[in-house]
């Protein structure tokens, strides 16, 4: 299971990449307050981090935010003040991760032939990270995604908290996102699926699609808990040290 890092003569494509943004999600893992995707890292949105870094990538062309229907108005005015190179738009996301994707994948221009599905909730995800899937893609792979080897064993345990064997991780993988897609093979996959899924891949795989892996990133992580927003904050303000920010 050997990820690699796929290229393709982006300079020569017709079509335009729009990236879906899912982020109606309230995110109870961190706790109560604000949806996870408003909550801050170094002062600003985790939202607002994660599309700029999506918009600051030169094979991203628009990038749609899925946002929570009561915040419509708020993330938009949010996100015009950040002048973002991309054009990005808001839309209500649904009551589910695939809803929200769903809902922002019908708004698409028909000019759209790459699809990437990123989630808010990872706001530090390198650009040669976007710039590798979406060249895959563009090599012709219907659905790419980005992923790491998995370093800790693993077991497999059962109901009873049992062991029942140890897993061999060299063929396992983190998966990570944005996840690249064929726009047809995205739509269908959506159209066809009622699995309720958190990965967009796995509705891919539901129809028999093959699925290329891509190297991943280690600050690509998801902020899921609160001391990953402490490993979020260590690593921007490394990044602001330095001038990258």
């Amino acid at each position: 299971m050997a990820s690699s890092d796929a290229t393709g003569d982006l300079s020569q494509r017709s079509g335009r990449t729009a990236v879906l943004v899912p982020a109606a999600g309230r995110g109870e893992r961190l706790g109560p307050g604000a949806p996870k995707a408003l909550r801050t890292l170094g002062g600003v949105p985790m939202l607002v981090h994660a599309v700029r870094a999506l918009a600051a990538s030169r094979v991203v062309d628009l990038v749609v935010v899925a946002a929570p229907e009561d915040s419509l108005d708020s993330v938009a005015a949010m996100l015009d003040e950040q002048g973002l190179g991309a054009d990005v738009s808001v839309v209500a996301g649904g009551d589910t991760r695939q809803d929200s994707v769903a809902r922002a994948l019908l708004t698409l221009p028909s000019d759209v032939d790459i699809v990437l599905v990123h989630d808010a909730a990872r706001p530090l995800v390198p650009e040669q990270v976007v710039t590798s899937v979406v060249a895959a893609v563009a090599a012709g792979h219907p659905a790419v995604i980005p992923v790491l080897p998995v370093v800790d064993t693993i077991k497999e345990v059962d109901a009873s908290a049992m062991v029942v064997r140890t897993v061999d991780r060299e063929v396992l993988r983190a998966v990570q996102t944005p996840q690249g897609f064929q726009r047809a093979v995205l739509q269908q996959a959506h159209a066809e699926s009622d699995l309720g899924t958190t990965d967009d891949a796995g509705l891919v795989e539901a129809l028999g699609v093959p699925v290329f892996c891509v190297a991943g990133h280690e600050e690509a992580f998801k902020v899921t808990r609160p001391i990953d927003v402490v490993m979020a904050e260590a690593i921007l303000a490394r990044r602001r040290a330095s001038g990258a920010v």
